[in-house]
């Protein structure tokens, strides 16, 4: 008998030819019709405290590329592909997850066929859980995360033919401005800005127009701010993007008038959406979600399972029961929207009230008037209180600053030297390299967020100063 047909945990995805495995002893190499591969320690889920997944996009795709290759291998084409897990229960998760990514996006499996061939044997998966400090009270299950791939595929959020990997990677770090794009040209997430670049305890910090490139590029035209205010908004005004506060606290959840406003923004916006909190992950995730369902009909598991998988760590605690509690709602305003739009395809587009511009949960006329705009949130205000949104950014910062080959200090000095010369921007690490593991080591100038082929040669030269490691701008297509 085969050795892929004695595994005793096995899931057989294509027949004689891939299966997915949990073993807890390595198996013996030199099979002649059998190749085993593992990515427990390959593909690492990035923790904020006691969430372990699920894996981002440059995950997925990377494995599928890895996957592609293996079964397009001349040396492997009349050898059973086994992919195997070890006994850590966290990992057996993630891997099951990729494998059941790929079959739907490749194999064009559903996902409830996926999950149930998954589901081998006595095996069960651990749920995956939000990145708040504390008891899990909301789980999502790997049929979650399989209904969510199933339908971006279908609403066309998630295309591997056109996704850019090394992009994604760049821009998710902090250096580099945090930021993922949820629904692609559409709605994007990303860390609050603040009144000028510059690195506070040890998380870099932009200011508005470091992201001003960027966004002229792809049509940002809107940005939504959802924290207290750590910059004037007339910085973005006057850079020519349209800008809308709509406040309310940290690791809470919205009310109805700011859902409204926030949807009615995106509904009427000319071009993409930028979203902003504190980091980019609770409030903003939120919100962000209650388009999707309202417009996407997805139901609040899917949509939670999306927006972690395009930006991990998203949506938090109560937020996630919210959603939860709102998706009947969302959809049926949802279905009144489209219905209307049947009718008059060719509706007007108004310009949102002014009254739009400023609100919050503790909407106060007598309060936003003491607080001119042009007079933001110092940070002694901001920090007068450690909220999640901070400890969440610490966390990331942290944890990404352990990838650099130069100690973060170091880089920091050179990067404050040249901030003086030059207008705050985003850094544009040199190096967009593969990676496959937590963070490749990659040195970073905190120069600017324009790709390397777009600056001036002058430019260009002083970055090769700072950053030694040759980019690699290469997009691979997957077929």
């Amino acid at each position: 008998m085969n050795a892929a047909k004695r595994l005793p945990f096995r899931a057989e995805l294509v027949k004689d030819r891939l299966y997915f495995a949990i073993l807890f002893h390595k198996p013996k190499s030199g099979s002649t019709n059998t190749h085993y591969f593992c990515i427990d320690d390959e593909f690492v889920y990035e923790n904020f405290y006691a969430d372990f997944g699920p894996l981002n996009l440059a995950m997925i795709y990377r494995y599928c590329c890895k996957l592609n290759k293996k079964l397009k291998s001349f040396t492997m084409l009349r050898k059973k592909i086994v992919h195997y897990c070890g006994s850590d229960q966290k990992k057996q998760a993630n891997a099951a997850f990729l494998m059941g990514c790929y079959t739907i996006i490749y194999l064009r499996e559903s996902p409830e066929s996926v999950y149930r061939h998954l589901l081998f044997g006595n095996v069960s998966y651990l749920p995956f859980r939000d990145a708040a400090f504390g008891t899990c009270t909301f789980h999502l299950t790997l049929l979650d995360c399989f209904q969510a791939i199933n339908k971006a595929l279908q609403y066309g959020f998630l295309d591997f033919n056109t996704f850019d990997v090394n992009e994604y990677e760049h821009y998710e770090r902090a250096e580099n401005g945090d930021f993922n794009w949820i629904i692609p040209k559409k709605i994007m997430a990303f860390s609050g800005p603040h009144s000028r670049s510059r690195i506070e305890n040890g998380y870099p910090h932009h200011a508005p127009e470091a992201y001003f490139p960027y966004f002229r590029r792809h049509n940002v035209t809107t940005v939504i701010r959802l924290n207290k205010k750590m910059y004037d908004a007339r910085r973005f005004k006057d850079g020519g993007f349209d800008h809308y506060d709509l406040f309310f606290a940290d690791g809470s959840i919205p009310n109805d008038a700011i859902i409204k406003a926030f949807l009615n923004i995106c509904e009427n916006a000319e071009g993409a959406i930028a979203v902003h909190c504190k980091a980019g992950l609770g409030r903003t995730g939120t919100l962000i979600a209650c388009y999707i369902m309202k417009h996407y009909r997805m139901t609040a598991a899917e949509t939670i399972a999306w927006i972690r998988i395009c930006r991990p760590g998203s949506v938090i605690g109560t937020q996630q029961h919210f959603l939860l509690e709102k998706q009947s709602e969302l959809w049926m305003e949802g279905d009144v929207f489209r219905s209307k739009l049947k009718k008059t395809p060719k509706l007007a587009v108004t310009k949102i009230l002014s009254g739009v511009d400023d609100i919050s949960i503790n909407d106060s006329k007598n309060q936003n008037a003491s607080r001119k705009d042009s007079e933001p949130y110092s940070d002694e205000e901001e920090t007068h209180t450690v909220t999640q949104g901070d400890k969440l950014r610490a966390l990331k910062s942290k944890r990404q600053a352990k990838a650099y080959s130069v100690p973060l200090t170091v880089i920091l000095q050179s990067s404050v030297q040249k901030s003086k010369q030059s207008e705050p921007s985003i850094s544009d690490s040199a190096g967009l390299s593969k990676r496959t593991t937590r963070s490749t080591a990659r040195k970073s100038s905190f120069k600017s967020l324009m790709p390397q082929r777009e600056r001036r040669k002058g430019d260009a030269s002083q970055q090769i100063r700072l950053c030694t490691t040759p980019k690699t701008r290469t997009r691979s297509v997957l077929r």
